[in-house]
């Protein structure tokens, strides 16, 4: 029986087709697991067993997964929807997710659906954030026991019952990294309330206590919001804001450091005026004079360093936001516009400049660390 030529045609194209493009299948990575337990603490101290750990867990990871540890979008009334996440972690391309205002019911929900949803992907596990600040968290998340505000506590001592009844919650609920507390002095209004800097001699020692609490519950603290945002006239969710000359609140940082806060988040503020930290118009965020040649080098800061959220009016019209944020020091990029674009936009810099692979590969590193160091990753 004779084919048609234009048949015999079709099969060979086709089969030529397919011998140069194999269909690639969705990879499944293996997670691994770690036999070794860790505590909380061990991500800042010299472990050769922590570090082997890193190792292994980095070794199993592709391109896609490593870009993914850097992205934490956010989810809540005030982020992503629930539906978007979903579709992010079937993507691979984030490391961890925001909690933002939304219920301590749901929200406890919704982290059991995402880890199950891990699970079957084949993610590492999430770090869950949170602003879970005395001033904020009883409106980001509805349900939580009733704290004061900052600017309410009267004594280290209640600071201290405080962030035990903070970090209580958000064991409950699965959130392992607060975004607090915030070490500004108070003078401005965005922050002000929102510190324990109404007496400026409080901000040092009430932070370190609110700190070690919060770490002690075996939940990760940040310090905020580098290198100062309490003596800018205006608010960083709307505009970007200047710090004219000396960067006067760096002083409350040092302490906190040796102290072993976990993380500092940066702020979307620009320098002007200081010769050897001028941020030339970009934000802190972006600017490697403030992350890493004074906070990781001058400073000597190992732990974890987030942006402010990149969607707030200091940094959005920056171009490739994302890729300046890690490219300046910063290990995580918090609430990207699109989450999707900012993973696309690292990927594509990771695969052509060997310098900023580097970068994002001990950025990754980190991440996964503290995931260990949170046992997330716990064989038992």
């Amino acid at each position: 029986m004779k084919l048609p030529i234009l048949s015999l045609l079709s099969i060979g194209l086709l089969f030529n087709s397919c011998a140069q493009t194999p269909q690639k299948k969705e990879r499944k990575q293996e997670v691994v697991q770690i036999q070794t337990e860790f505590e909380l603490q061990d991500f800042l101290k010299e472990n050769k067993d922590l570090d082997a750990a890193v190792e292994k867990v980095f070794a199993s990871l592709d391109d896609t997964a490593i870009v993914a540890q850097l992205i934490m979008p956010a989810v809540g009334r005030l982020g992503q929807e629930k539906a978007t996440i979903d579709q992010h972690i079937k993507d691979r391309i984030i490391g961890g997710v925001l909690m933002l205002n939304g219920t301590k019911e749901g929200f406890t929900s919704w982290i059991t659906d995402f880890e199950k949803q891990n699970a079957t992907y084949g993610n590492l596990p999430f770090l869950y954030s949170a602003d879970a600040e005395p001033s904020l968290v009883n409106r980001k998340i509805m349900g939580s026991t009733i704290v004061k505000k900052a600017n309410e506590l009267k004594s280290i001592e209640e600071v201290r019952t405080c962030a035990q009844t903070i970090s209580k919650d958000l064991n409950d609920i699965g959130i392992n990294y607060n975004f607090s507390p915030v070490v500004d002095m108070s003078p401005n209004a965005t922050v002000g309330f929102r510190s324990f800097g109404a007496v400026p001699a409080n901000i040092i020692p009430w932070s370190g206590a609110f700190i070690e609490e919060t770490q002690a519950q075996g939940i990760v603290a940040t310090a905020k919001h580098f290198p100062g945002h309490g003596l800018v006239s205006g608010d960083t969710h709307k505009a970007l804001q200047v710090i004219d000359g000396e960067l006067k609140e760096i002083q409350n940082y040092p302490p906190l450091i040796a102290q072993g806060v976990l993380s500092i988040m940066v702020a979307h503020i620009a320098v002007q005026n200081n010769s050897k930290y001028n941020t030339n118009g970009l934000p802190s965020t972006c600017s490697k004079a403030i992350v890493t040649d004074l906070l990781k080098t001058e400073m000597g800061y190992k732990g974890l360093i987030v942006t402010d959220a990149m969607n707030m009016g200091g940094v959005v019209a920056v171009p490739e936001a994302a890729y300046k944020a890690v490219a300046a020091g910063c290990d995580i990029v918090l609430m990207p516009v699109d989450a999707k674009k900012a993973h696309t936009e690292l990927l594509a810099h990771y695969r052509k400049d060997a310098a900023f692979k580097a970068q994002v590969d001990a950025a990754a590193k980190k991440v996964i660390r503290m995931k260990i160091a949170l046992g997330l990753l716990s064989a038992k």
